[in-house]
């Protein structure tokens, strides 16, 4: 498979995917055709004109699969497909709802490029159960397209130690993650993002990432790092440590 899995579309101080942009419109080459999922957010027209602004200048033509009368359709005369951030809970009951799911999961192992961000990388995984969004709507399942056999934490944040909250940490919730189910996570911080081409999957970006592992301490991932071996992962859902 073709991947590339932002865990942030926007950057502080920077316009939508500016920071990554180089890498993007390598992925996306001049000329190509892009299917764009705004489902993560209410409002697919402007989020699909956002998306617009920043690609075109770069040569690439962005169609929102909302705008044809199926969603589905819009998949076979492009040539890559990007589901971009916003709320996954909702965005995973419009993939049900709209059949996007099966048929994007589809194309991808069928060749079709995969671009996603935040929400969107979140989808990649195979549940959604390490999301750190809110369930505003309730999808007919947790199960995502699973592209890769582990799972993702987009925007993962490191814990701030001369913070007051006393609420968990990210560490904290993706370790009860892990108390109930054995399959690494991978948190990738804000300018980070994981490229998988075929069997080859790295670590990429301005930052670190942070592998989470049932029995192993935390493990700090510096860009470049080479993470093949994860897409070798047999899930285990639901098993708790006994």
């Amino acid at each position: 498979m073709n991947l590339l899995l932002l865990s942030n579309s926007t950057q502080h101080g920077r316009g939508y995917l500016e920071h990554a942009l180089d890498t993007v419109t390598a992925f996306l080459p001049s000329g190509g055709r892009l299917a764009f999922v705004p489902y993560a957010l209410a409002d697919h027209d402007g989020y699909t004109a956002r998306v617009r602004a920043a690609l075109e200048p770069a040569g690439i033509s962005v169609r929102g699969v909302h705008e044809g009368a199926d969603p589905v359709d819009g998949l076979a005369a492009c040539d890559a497909v990007f589901i971009g951030g916003g709320n996954s809970f909702r965005l995973l009951s419009a993939l049900y709802r709209t059949g996007l799911c099966e048929a994007v999961a589809d194309a991808v192992r069928g060749g079709l490029p995969y671009m996603g961000a935040s929400a969107g990388t979140n989808m990649a995984a195979p549940t959604l159960r390490t999301t750190n969004d809110m369930p505003i709507v309730c999808p007919p399942s947790f199960e995502t397209l699973g592209l890769v056999p582990f799972q993702i934490n987009p925007h993962y944040l490191d814990p701030d130690p001369a913070s007051t909250h006393k609420g968990e940490t990210r560490e904290e919730r993706l370790t009860e993650f892990l108390e109930e189910n054995d399959v690494p996570v991978l948190g990738l911080r804000e300018g980070s993002w994981l490229r998988v081409e075929g069997g080859r999957a790295r670590v990429l970006g301005a930052r670190p990432a942070r592998l989470f592992a049932r029995g192993a301490e935390p493990r700090e991932l510096p860009s470049g790092a080479d993470v093949s071996q994860l897409l070798t992962t047999v899930p285990r859902f639901d098993a708790p440590v006994r």
